[in-house]
């Protein structure tokens, strides 16, 4: 499933953590959100593991379930 750009709609690609449009040559960074309440996801390093929690009361969200939008300010 590919991801509309926010500012020209065309399909975004993912490069290096990131999206990015070649139509209108702008890149997005990659915003988690919750799969149950579709707010952003505080994201936890440690150790070099990454997880995901969410702060509406979710509590730890599967990589597995998260869902990735581009975030409309562009990188």
């Amino acid at each position: 499933m590919s991801l509309p750009c926010p500012v020209c709609q065309h399909s975004l690609t993912v490069e290096e953590g990131h999206y990015h449009c070649e139509s209108c040559e702008r890149c997005f960074a990659m915003q988690a959100i919750c799969p149950e309440c579709h707010q952003t996801l505080q994201v936890l390093k440690a150790c070099g593991a990454v997880d995901y929690f969410c702060t509406n009361g979710h509590g730890l969200i599967s990589k597995k379930r998260v869902e990735f939008t581009p975030l409309v300010e562009s990188l």
